[in-house]
């Protein structure tokens, strides 16, 4: 019986701090447009914020991180990729709102097995396969097709802008799972990301003039709880979950983040989708679930 006991105790503990994470990363959107920051000042301050937390807590245990140079470059560069995904999802949001722009962002469910594929010559699953038209269905469906009665300001740039950020969404996901093959305690592989994203997006500020580098009350008020609330306490939790559970949670998990955006978006900022986009958002969700079913059979780690 122990052994029994031991396997629930080890899937039920990454289990709850999954499901916690993503109720906590459900709110980036939500605390983005709280601060009417544009995208690339959110990002910066997002990450800059967020960095002096993690070296803190990688501090402690830094003894236990025993990646080398190598793992922790492409922990790095993972970050470069997410600077990009979050400025450019951000930015999809005001065309088409905050739970359509992060339900259409994690659509890198099907995209992450497919470059999988491409790259590393991993063959998907059928349903992966089968998912991806299904899941381009739905972004169809939101876009509107042209109905007067679409909800966002341009839709189809909206759209389009998020599936552009799932595409950014796969590359730091495959790149930031690859720095932490080892399994080590998640602040270091989430510090090394956020510091990259950090440097990527204050140097480009830097460069090209744009963004606000001067802080404001209450807009920093609200990206201080984006950092420290799903950027850190969020990803720490899924970061710790993820590699310890098999893929029927991770599933789950993956379909209640932009569930929950959606609410939030409807609850907060009253925005209320077409009759014909809540249907894209079905398909999509059905996509989604479909491509995750495939790596339901995967055992959990200890």
């Amino acid at each position: 019986m122990q052994p029994t006991l031991r396997a629930e105790s080890t899937t039920r503990s990454p289990a709850w701090a999954g499901l916690v994470g993503a109720v906590i990363i459900s709110f980036s959107a939500i605390f983005f447009e709280l601060s009417d920051a544009d995208p690339l000042t959110a990002t910066g301050f997002r990450m800059v914020y967020a960095l002096p937390v993690l070296v803190a807590l990688w501090w402690r245990i830094r003894d236990t991180d025993t990646r080398p140079r190598s793992d922790r470059i492409i922990g790095l560069l993972s970050g470069a990729f997410l600077a990009i995904d979050v400025v450019v999802w951000q930015s999809s949001m005001e065309y088409i709102g905050t739970g359509l722009a992060t339900l259409i962002a994690n659509s890198q469910v099907v995209i992450v097995p497919l470059a999988a594929w491409l790259l590393l010559r991993e063959r998907p699953g059928r349903e992966v396969l089968v998912a991806l038209p299904i899941v381009l269905a739905g972004l169809a469906l939101i876009t509107g097709l042209g109905s007067q009665s679409t909800f966002g300001s341009r839709p189809v740039l909206g759209v389009v802008m998020a599936f552009s950020a799932a595409f950014l969404y796969s590359a730091f996901l495959m790149l930031w799972r690859r720095s932490n093959i080892r399994l080590v305690p998640t602040a270091g592989p989430l510090m090394d990301a956020v510091a990259g994203a950090a440097f990527v997006t204050v140097a480009f500020a830097l460069i090209t003039g744009r963004g606000d580098l001067a802080p404001s009350w209450p807009a920093h008020g609200w990206i201080l709880a984006l950092a420290l609330g799903p950027q850190v306490l969020g990803w720490l939790f899924i970061g710790h979950a993820m590699p310890r559970l098999p893929s029927a949670y991770t599933s789950f998990i993956i379909l209640l983040q932009p569930t929950l955006t959606l609410v939030w978006g409807r609850l907060i900022f009253d925005e209320t989708p077409s009759a014909l986009q809540y249907t894209g958002v079905a398909v999509v969700l059905a996509g989604i679930l479909l491509a995750t079913s495939s790596a339901v059979r995967v055992r959990p780690q200890a």
